[in-house]
C-alpha cells in the first residue's frame, strides 16, 4: 500500500510539479523521543553532533533538504544535539560528528561517513539503496547478471542501471524508481565496464549513466535470452518513469482516424506511428506492426488502425502516418518495414534530437574541439552566474588596507580567460560561503587581467594562486589541491598557532589527546610534537620556521623543557625519548611514535615532518596519493567496499599483523575504500580488467615493472598466507594477473596551428612567426602545466611563499 501511494506521489510530482513551499521535515530528537523512536520499528536516518563548524553547517543544510525528499518514502530524517542530550554509544567517541546512521527501529542498518553522504542526492541514493538492499541486486560481472536473468525469466522483467559514480543525481533517480517500481520489476545496479561490454556498449571510456529494460517475463523458453531495450535519454526521474511507461504500453489497435486516437505516448511526449490494416491482410499487418513495435520500442509508440471501420476516413492512397509531439498527423505510403525504421531512426528522431539541443543552446560541436577537460567543464558551465557577494574583489586602492585588517586574509589571484582559474573560482566561492560570519577570516580575490600592478608587486606569476596574509608576517602560499574541501581544511588549520608553545605536561596531554586535540580532531587526528632540552637549543629556531611553513597543513607543538619532558615520559608506559626528538600522535589510544631529530635546515625539517606524518598502513585518497608514491615502494593494496563489513574488518586486521614485526618494511601496505574513493574501482579495473568480489588484495611492482599480482581469491586472506604469497611473487612463482597500462596523457585532439591558417589567408604574413612545435605538442612560453610520465613529482614545493605555483591536470 505504501508503494502504491509512492506511485501516486511520483506521478503527481512529474506532471503537476507544484512549487508550493513546505516547512522543513528535519526533526530533532531528545533522549526520550530517541528511545521512543527505537521502539516504533520505523526507518530513520539520524545524525549525532555536538557543535557546528562550517563543514557541518553545509552538511546540515543538505540533511534538511533530504528530510523533505525521504519523507515521501516513509523515512524520517533526525538530528540529535549531543550537547543537550548525550545518547549512549552515539554521542561519544571519535566517530561523533563524522557519521550518520540508518536505523530500522533500534537496529542499525548501516552507518555512513558524512563525506559519503555529502549532499541531498547522495543522502537519498545511499539511504534508499540500503533500505532496498535485499531488493536491488548489485552485480559486478556478466555472469552475475545472467544468474539474475535466469531467476527472473517468465516471472518478471528487469531494469538494469549502470551508475559509474554513486551518490550523484543519476544514482538517486535509479533508487527512487526502484522504490516505486520495485514490486513490479527486478532492479539491478552495476558500475563496472564488464557489464557494459556485455550489454553491447562500444565506448567504455564514457562516464555516462545508462539504463536497460530486460524483457524476461515474456520469454517463451527459459533457455532463451532476455531481449533488452536501452533507454537513450539522460538518466533522470522523469525519463525513467516515461521509459517504464513505454515498456508497459502494448500494441494499440483502434477503429478511429489517427487524429482522433488518444494513446499514452502522446501524453509522454513520444512520437506515434500509425499503420492501416485491411481486413484481408489483418494477420500479416498485425505481425508487421508487432515487428516494428519491437524495433522502435522505447522511442516510438505504435497504433494499428482497422480500415473496415466507418470511422476511418483516411484516403486509401496512404497506408501509414506518424505524429511527432506537439505536431499534426502526417500521412505517407509505407513500402517496407525497413523504410519506416530508417525514417524514424535516421531522420525524424534525429531531427527532434537536434531541435531539443538547439532549444537548450548546447552546442556540442564546440566541445569536440576542446583539448582540455577543465576547459570543457568551464564551457559547459559558461551560463552559470557566479555569485561573488561573499568574496571581496580587491583593487589597487583597497589591497593593502584589506590584507592587514584581519587575522587571516585569503586572496585568490586569477585570470578570467584561464580555464583552471574559472573552474577553481567556483570552489573558492563555496569556501567563502562556508566561512561567512567567522571572525578573523576574510576571503578576497584579485583579477590580474585588470590589476596587473597588484599581481606584479606580489610576484604572482602562475594562476590560479592563493596567498594567505597575516599582519606583520610574510605571505604564505597555498600548495594544496584546487578544491573546496582542501582549501576549507587549510584555512581552518591556519587559524591555530604553529607551533603551539607548550609549557607543562598537562598542556602536552591537552595537545595530544585532550581539549586542544578535540578542537581540530575533525580536520586531522595527527599531531607532531617537537621535544627539546630548552628554548635555546639550536634546533628550536629551525623547528619554529618549519612549523610556520607548514601552517595550515600540519598541527605542530613545541615542548622545550628537559626536566619536564623526562617527568612526563616516565609517566607514559613504554615511552623513551632522546632529545631532541619528534613525537607523533595519531589520536587517543594509538601508541606514540618517536623519531630522532637531527640538526637540519627548516626545509629539510619540513620534508621530515611530512614523512613521519605518513601512516604505516594508510587509506589512499586522491589527496594523499602523491606523498605515498614518493616513497617509491611496491604497493600492497587492499580494496574494500564496506569498512564495517566482517570481511573487510578481518582483512584489514590480517595485514596489520606483520607490520609490527617489520616483515612488510620493503612494501607500502595500504587500502582504498571504494565508497569514499570511487576512482579506486577504475584503478582496480585497469589493473585486472575486471572488478572481483571485495575485499581483494593486489601487489603493484611500481619500480621493477608494470606487473600487477592478485592474491588468489580461493585462499583465505590471512597474515601467514599473505606473507607466503609475497614470497612466491618475489621468487617468480606467481604469474601477474594484469599490467599497469602505459597511458599517454596527451591532448585528445590535435592542436591548431593558427599562424599557419593565417598564412593560408594572407601568404607570408605569419610564416616567420610560426613557433617550432614538437609532434603532438605545442610551444608553451608560460610554465609547463603538465607533468610527463618520466618526471618525478615533488609533493612539497619550495618553501618560498613567492615561488610560482604549478598545477597539473590528470
Amino acid at each position: 500500500a505504501h508503494r502504491t501511494m509512492c506511485i501516486v506521489y511520483l506521478i503527481a510530482f512529474l506532471f503537476s510539479l507544484t512549487s508550493e513551499q513546505c516547512s522543513s521535515k528535519l526533526m530533532e530528537d531528545s533522549n526520550q523521543s530517541f528511545m521512543e523512536r527505537m521502539h516504533t520499528g520505523k526507518t530513520s536516518f539520524i545524525y549525532f553532533g555536538n557543535h557546528v563548524n562550517p563543514t557541518i553547517k553545509l552538511f546540515m543544510e543538505q540533511l534538511e533538504m533530504s528530510a523533505d525528499a525521504l519523507q515521501d518514502y516513509g523515512i524520517s530524517v533526525v538530528k540529535v544535539n549531543c550537547s543537550k542530550d548525550a545518547i549512549a554509544n552515539y554521542c561519544t567517541g571519535e566517530k561523533l560528528m563524522t557519521k550518520a546512521y540508518l536505523f530500522r527501529g533500534s537496529e542499525v542498518l548501516r552507518s555512513f561517513d558524512i563525506d559519503t553522504v555529502f549532499d541531498v542526492n547522495a543522502i537519498v541514493s545511499h539511504v534508499l539503496f540500503s533500505v532496498l538492499f535485499n531488493e536491488v541486486r548489485y552485480v559486478h560481472t556478466p555472469a552475475e547478471l545472467l544468474r539474475v536473468e535466469s531467476a527472473a525469466k517468465q516471472n518478471s522483467d528487469i531494469v538494469v542501471g549502470h551508475i559509474p559514480v554513486l551518490g550523484l543525481p543519476e544514482h538517486r533517480a535509479l533508487m527512487e524508481a526502484a522504490f516505486v517500481y520495485g514490486t513490479k520489476y527486478q532492479f539491478v545496479q552495476t558500475s563496472g565496464t564488464l557489464v557494459l561490454k556485455h550489454m553491447g556498449v562500444v565506448d567504455l571510456s564514457s562516464s555516462q549513466a545508462r539504463l536497460w529494460f530486460l524483457h524476461c517475463k515474456g520469454v517463451s523458453r527459459r533457455s532463451d535470452p532476455c531481449p533488452s531495450t536501452p533507454m537513450r535519454k539522460p538518466l533522470n526521474t522523469i525519463n525513467i518513469h516515461t521509459f517504464l511507461q513505454l515498456m508497459e504500453a502494448p500494441l494499440t489497435e483502434s477503429v478511429l482516424d489517427p487524429s482522433e486516437v488518444d494513446v499514452v505516448h502522446l501524453h509522454l511526449g513520444v512520437p506515434v506511428l500509425y499503420l492501416f490494416s485491411q481486413p484481408q491482410t489483418q494477420h500479416l499487418d498485425r505481425a508487421t506492426a508487432q515487428t516494428l513495435g519491437l524495433q522502435l520500442r522505447g522511442e516510438v509508440g505504435l497504433v494499428l488502425i482497422h480500415r473496415d471501420s466507418l470511422n476511418v476516413k483516411t484516403s486509401l492512397k496512404y497506408n501509414a502516418a506518424y505524429r511527432l509531439p506537439q505536431e499534426d498527423v502526417k500521412y505517407f505510403t509505407l513500402n517496407s518495414a525497413e523504410g519506416v525504421v530508417k525514417l524514424f531512426k535516421e531522420e525524424l528522431l534525429q531531427e527532434q534530437k537536434l531541435e531539443n539541443e538547439e532549444e537548450d543552446e548546447e552546442h556540442w560541436s564546440d566541445l569536440d574541439i576542446l583539448d582540455d577537460e577543465v576547459s570543457e567543464s568551464v564551457y559547459r558551465d559558461r551560463d552559470l552566474m557566479l555569485d561573488l557577494e561573499s568574496v571581496i574583489e580587491l583593487t589597487s586602492d583597497t589591497f593593502q588596507i584589506t590584507v592587514t585588517q584581519d587575522d587571516i586574509t585569503v586572496v585568490l589571484f586569477y585570470f578570467k580567460w584561464d580555464a583552471v582559474c574559472m573552474a577553481f573560482i567556483q570552489s573558492y566561492i563555496e569556501v567563502a560561503d562556508a566561512l561567512e560570519g567567522m571572525n578573523g577570516v576574510k576571503l578576497a580575490a584579485v583579477n590580474c587581467g585588470e590589476w596587473t600592478d597588484i599581481c606584479s608587486d606580489q610576484n604572482v606569476t602562475s594562476f590560479p594562486t592563493v596567498l594567505i596574509y597575516r599582519p606583520m608576517a610574510a605571505a604564505q602560499l597555498y600548495r594544496g589541491m584546487l578544491g573546496t574541501k582542501s582549501l576549507h581544511r587549510f584555512i581552518l588549520l591556519s587559524l591555530g598557532s604553529s607551533p603551539y608553545i607548550l609549557s607543562s605536561s598537562a598542556e602536552v596531554m591537552s595537545f595530544l589527546e585532550g581539549d586542544l586535540y578535540s578542537k581540530h580532531m575533525y580536520l586531522t587526528p595527527v599531531r607532531v610534537l617537537g621535544l627539546f632540552s630548552s628554548t635555546h637549543d639550536m634546533g628550536v629556531t629551525s623547528f619554529e620556521e618549519a612549523a610556520r611553513l607548514l601552517r595550515g597543513e600540519s598541527i605542530l607543538g613545541l615542548f622545550a623543557h628537559k626536566e619536564m619532558i623526562h617527568v612526563w615520559t616516565s609517566e607514559v608506559e613504554g615511552l623513551s625519548v632522546n632529545l631532541p626528538a619528534l613525537l607523533v600522535s595519531r589520536g587517543p589510544g594509538v601508541p606514540y611514535e618517536v623519531y630522532s631529530l637531527p640538526s637540519s635546515s627548516p626545509t629539510d625539517l619540513v620534508s621530515l615532518i611530512k614523512q613521519v606524518e605518513l601512516d604505516r598502513f594508510p587509506e589512499l585518497t586522491v589527496e594523499n596519493l602523491p606523498w605515498y608514491l614518493e616513497l617509491g615502494k611496491p604497493l600492497l593494496l587492499l580494496f574494500i567496499g564496506k569498512e564495517d563489513s566482517t570481511e573487510s574488518t578481518k582483512a584489514l586486521a590480517e595485514i596489520k599483523q606483520p607490520l609490527s614485526s617489520g616483515q612488510l618494511d620493503s612494501f607500502l601496505p595500504c587500502w582504498i575504500h571504494l565508497g569514499r574513493t570511487p576512482v579506486g574501482r577504475s584503478i582496480l579495473e585497469k589493473y585486472l580488467g575486471f572488478v572481483p568480489p571485495l575485499p581483494v588484495l593486489v601487489m603493484s611492482q611500481l619500480k621493477t615493472g608494470e606487473e600487477v599480482f592478485l592474491f588468489p581469491p580461493e585462499r583465505p586472506l590471512m597474515a601467514k598466507n599473505i606473507l607466503q604469497w609475497i614470497h612466491d611473487v618475489e621468487n617468480g612463482q606467481e604469474q601477474p594477473a594484469g599490467l599497469i597500462p602505459d597511458g599517454k596523457w596527451g591532448p585528445p585532439v590535435p592542436f591548431f596551428d593558427f599562424l599557419a591558417i593565417m598564412d593560408q589567408e594572407a601568404p607570408t604574413y605569419a610564416v616567420q612567426r610560426a613557433p617550432k612545435m614538437k609532434t603532438g605538442g605545442r610551444e608553451d612560453h608560460r610554465e609547463n602545466k603538465h607533468v610527463t610520465p618520466n618526471q618525478k613529482q615533488t609533493p612539497h614545493p619550495s618553501s618560498n611563499p613567492q615561488a610560482p605555483r604549478q598545477h597539473s591536470e590528470l
